[in-house]
C-alpha cells in the first residue's frame, strides 16, 4: 500500500488495544468505537479500510449493515471466532477473518469441566456441606467412557486431546471427515443421528450456520443414551432449546452444562435457570486472562500482512460459516 490502512476499533474498552496498535505500527492511522449505536457515524465519515470488531453486547442492535454497507471496510477482523451475527456477505467485496483458536484450549477445559461438575457430583457434595451430612456418595468414572464431539475444528480437536487424557474414546463429526489425531472414529456430519446412542458425553462444538440451525432437535435428543451429559459451546440455535428441556425433563439426558443461548442474556423467566440438572454460564466459556491479547496479537500479524500484500490467514468462508 501507499499509505497505512485507516483502521476503526470497536469494542466497549479500546484505549489498550490502541495502545499496542501505535507500539505495532507508529503512525498509524486508526479510530475507536466503544458502541454499537456510534459506529455507523464513524464509518460513514472516516471510510475505514479495516475495522477490528467484538460482539460485545449480544447480537440484538449488531451494526452488521453498516459493516458490509457501501461505506464499510475491505476487511472485518471478527476479535472473535463465531461470525454468525454477520450473516451472509460477498466475499469478493468483503474479506472477513476470524480468530479461530485463540480459545481453543479454554473452552476444551471448560467442557471437560463441566463432565466432571456432573460425574464427581459437586451439587451433591456441596448440598451436603450446606447440610452438615457426612454422605457417601459414588463417583463416575470419564475412563472407558464414549464421547461424541459434534464438529471437529480446532476446539473439538482441543476437547479431543484432554478427552484422550482421561482414557475416553473419542467420537466426531466433520464436515469433511479425515482421520485426525487423538479421534478413534471421523464421521460425516450427516451420520449425527446414529453416532448420539452410543456417547455416554457429548460436546457440541460447530459453528452455527444453516446447515447447523436446530441440528440438535427432538429428533436426535429422543436417541440420546439414558444418563448422557451434554456441554455446549457451539451458538445459540445450534441446540433447539425447547427439545433440550423435554430431554432433560425425561431423565433420558442426565445433565446440561449451557455455555451458549437462543437468547442472550438468558430471559429470567427462562425454565433453564430453575433446572437441576443445568450449569449455565453466561457465554464465557473462552474467556480467560489474556484471550482478549491472544486475539489482538493474531489481528496485528495478519494486518503485517495486509502492509506487505501477504495472504491474510483465518480467512472465514460465508457459505461455511467459518
Amino acid at each position: 500500500m501507499d499509505r497505512l490502512p485507516k483502521i476503526i476499533l470497536h469494542n466497549d474498552v479500546t484505549g489498550h488495544l490502541a495502545s499496542k496498535l501505535e507500539t505495532h505500527l507508529p503512525g498509524a492511522d486508526y479510530r475507536e468505537c466503544n458502541s454499537y449505536e456510534g459506529l455507523p457515524e464513524l464509518v460513514a465519515s472516516y471510510r475505514p479500510d479495516i475495522v477490528y470488531t467484538v460482539r460485545f453486547n449480544g447480537a440484538a442492535g449488531y451494526p452488521r449493515d453498516t459493516l458490509f454497507g457501501p461505506a464499510g471496510p475491505k476487511w472485518i477482523a471478527n476479535g472473535g471466532v463465531g461470525t454468525d451475527h454477520f450473516g451472509m456477505w460477498d466475499a469478493n467485496r468483503v474479506t472477513v477473518t476470524n480468530t479461530a483458536g485463540v480459545a481453543a484450549d479454554m473452552m476444551a477445559e471448560y467442557v471437560l469441566g463441566s463432565f466432571l461438575h456432573f460425574t464427581l457430583d459437586v451439587p451433591g457434595l456441596q448440598a451436603d456441606k450446606a447440610a452438615c451430612k457426612w454422605n457417601l456418595r459414588q463417583m463416575i468414572s470419564l475412563k472407558g467412557k464414549t464421547l461424541l464431539i459434534v464438529g471437529l475444528g480446532s476446539i473439538g480437536r482441543a476437547i479431543a486431546v484432554r478427552a484422550k487424557a482421561f482414557g475416553m474414546e473419542v467420537l466426531g463429526t466433520r464436515a469433511r471427515p479425515e482421520p485426525m489425531e487423538h479421534v478413534d472414529e471421523v464421521h460425516p456430519a450427516g451420520n449425527l443421528q446414529g453416532l448420539v446412542p452410543r456417547a455416554d458425553f457429548i460436546a457440541v462444538c460447530t459453528p452455527l450456520t444453516s446447515q447447523t440451525r436446530g441440528l440438535i432437535d427432538r429428533t436426535v435428543l429422543s436417541s440420546v443414551k439414558r444418563g448422557a451429559i451434554l456441554a455446549d459451546v457451539s451458538r445459540g440455535g445450534v441446540i433447539v432449546q425447547a427439545d433440550l428441556m423435554e430431554a432433560l425433563d425425561s431423565s433420558g439426558l442426565a445433565a446440561a452444562a449451557l455455555d451458549v443461548f437462543e437468547t442472550e442474556p438468558l430471559p429470567d423467566d427462562s425454565a433453564l435457570w430453575r433446572q437441576p440438572n443445568v450449569l449455565i454460564s453466561p457465554h464465557c466459556s473462552s474467556v480467560y486472562e489474556g484471550w482478549e491479547a491472544a486475539s489482538f496479537g493474531m489481528f496485528l500479524a495478519n494486518l503485517d500482512r495486509w502492509i506487505n500484500g501477504v495472504p491474510l490467514e483465518n480467512i472465514v468462508d460465508p457459505m461455511r460459516g467459518y
